[in-house]
């Protein structure tokens, strides 16, 4: 069921399946829920799933001012609040797992288990980032179009928004993960935008954390390797973590 939900003054539309505990999906940057069409979507078999689109995105539409970590995680609680109504597993992929890991941070009696797929916690941590002088490329352009109540010929302006916050943006210290509290599942491609040196540190700085690390895929992966991304997703959603036989990281 789609609908649309005011938040700090913005339109917010939304994806709304399924029963069972609550399960939050955060698309990617300049995308939106299609981001889980045919892979993490299928979620909404075991949980009550809520698939969010941020301002300036989907069919959510642009308003007055930035496109900023900080305005769209404070958007995000605003959702967990209003609407989910209960505290939620996350699921962050790409932008998503960044304002995830913030969401974590804030309110950390909203999220129950986390998930954060080929994000990073500073800008250092991608290869490269938005250029508000880049060609955007086609297929971008035409999925914006195809969704967005602003139209193709707004994205440019989206564009040069979502440019100006990563570079202004002063991201999170290694230091500042250990305060996440929930079990996480740090994922990512084995190839991807995120440097994989800083997914290890995502992984190190988050004291209940476990690593994954999808062989053969790229950014895209949930799209590339949609049925091993969904298991991995699903058992760690589902199961308790089992008992080691030779920890070293968790001996402690």
């Amino acid at each position: 069921m789609a609908d649309y939900v005011d938040l700090n003054g913005v339109r917010t539309w939304y994806d709304e399946r399924g029963d069972g505990e609550s399960l939050v999906l955060l698309h990617g940057g300049f995308s939106d829920s299609r981001d889980f069409a045919g892979n993490l979507d299928r979620l909404a078999d075991r949980f009550r799933l809520f698939m969010p689109e941020r301002r300036g995105h989907g069919h959510t539409p642009d308003v007055d001012g930035p496109i900023a970590h900080d305005l769209m995680a404070e958007d995000t609680i605003a959702f967990l609040d209003e609407v989910v109504g209960e505290p939620a597993h996350m699921v962050g992929y790409s932008d998503g797992a960044t304002l995830a890991t913030l969401i974590a941070l804030r309110r950390p009696e909203l999220i129950r288990r986390l998930v954060l797929i080929s994000g990073g916690f500073h800008p250092s941590g991608w290869i490269f980032l938005p250029d508000a002088d880049a060609k955007i490329p086609q297929q971008v352009v035409e999925a914006y179009g195809q969704v967005s109540p602003d139209g193709e010929e707004h994205l440019p302006v989206v564009a040069a928004k979502l440019a100006r916050a990563a570079a202004e943006d002063p991201g999170l210290q290694g230091s500042e993960l250990g305060g996440i509290s929930s079990r996480t599942l740090v994922m990512a491609a084995d190839d991807d935008l995120v440097h994989l040196e800083h997914t290890i540190a995502l992984y190190r700085g988050i004291p209940d954390s476990e690593l994954a690390v999808v062989p053969g895929t790229s950014h895209p992966l949930l799209h590339e390797k949609p049925d091993l991304c969904l298991r991995l997703v699903t058992d760690f959603l589902t199961t308790d973590a089992v008992p080691l036989i030779l920890p070293i990281r968790r001996a402690s």
